[in-house]
């Protein structure tokens, strides 16, 4: 009987005592992610050159040039755009064998960065290179046309290869020369598409040959002269008289039009025909007008230069 009495009181003790509370389990808090690790990457950029992805360098930001030698300036290579669709426009210059289009049509050509001469080759860098017995004697035949800064004139296409590799250079090939005449946008000058003038070219205008610059000795003082290297001042990439002043031999065989020539003068430097009877003259001169001084202009002559012509040069070098 005791017993049971001590069970019952035992249970009614444990039955006044309080519910004990659960413990409390602080909540769980979500990390709030980073605004710009939440973004997807982008993986279509489409048309808009503006997404770029930033997975690098800036590779924009690195010199599109290395430094180019001594007299001369750097090219970057690009695509451009080379010849006209310019029907009516023919080389009326010289021989019946000029007066034809040959300009046509337009086409986009890509040339690597090379370097290029800032000047035409003058007078005293030949004579320089007779002395030394690496050129054989050449240049011009007639009176004022000798001093030393002025372009050299009179001398064949092969005297002026063998001087350009003489110096561990190489005539420019035609479309290099184009495009260091006309920019990536395939401009009509090297300043851009403002008409030409003798403020900007040594050409014949209305005063006459060589902007009115006359012989000071010898027979024909109305035939004119070429002038000094770069008495017209600096234009595109640096250059001088790229058109104008004397024209210049490139290293290309002539084709009588970018269609006809087809592969040889398309896509990535294009070095033109494999082998001719002519080769290529470029940029107008004192002698001419201004319609023949644009940077797509062309015209063909002998290698030899037989007839005689009063051509000019400078040198190209390769980018390495």
């Amino acid at each position: 009987m005791r017993i049971l009495v001590f069970v019952i009181a035992a249970l009614f003790l444990m039955a006044c005592q309080p519910t004990p509370k659960p413990k409390e389990v602080p909540p769980v808090v979500e990390p709030v992610p980073d605004a710009a690790a939440a973004e997807e990457p982008v993986t279509d950029m489409g048309n808009d050159a503006a997404a770029v992805v930033d997975s690098g360098p800036d590779l924009a930001a690195e010199p599109v040039c290395p430094d180019a030698p001594e007299g001369m300036v750097c090219i970057p290579g690009s695509w451009f755009v080379r010849g006209v669709d310019v029907e009516e426009h023919k080389c009326d210059q010289g021989s019946p064998h000029n007066k034809k289009i040959c300009t046509t049509p337009s086409s986009k050509v890509f040339v690597s960065t090379f370097f290029m001469d800032k000047t035409e080759v003058t007078n005293k860098a030949f004579r320089a290179c007779i002395k030394v017995g690496d050129c054989e004697r050449a240049g011009p035949a007639y009176s004022d046309y000798n001093a030393d800064e002025q372009s050299i004139t009179g001398i064949s296409w092969i005297d002026a290869d063998n001087f350009c590799r003489k110096q561990g250079k190489r005539l420019p090939t035609e479309a290099e020369w184009e495009y260091a005449a006309r920019g990536p946008d395939g401009d009509i000058y090297p300043w851009g598409n403002d008409p030409i003038s003798c403020e900007l070219a040594v050409i014949k205008d209305d005063r006459g040959r060589s902007c009115g610059e006359k012989k000071r000795k010898g027979k024909y003082p109305d035939k004119g002269r070429v002038l000094p290297v770069g008495s017209k001042g600096e234009h595109r990439f640096g250059l001088v008289d790229m058109v104008g002043n004397a024209e210049e031999y490139v290293a290309d065989w002539w084709s009588p039009g970018w269609e006809e020539c087809g592969e040889a003068c398309a896509g990535e430097n294009p070095k033109g025909p494999a082998e001719g009877k002519y080769k290529v003259v470029r940029g107008g001169s004192w002698y001419w007008p201004g319609e023949h001084a644009t940077g797509y202009h062309r015209r063909r002559h002998f290698p030899n230069n037989k007839p005689y012509h009063h051509f000019g040069f400078r040198c190209a070098k390769d980018a390495e």
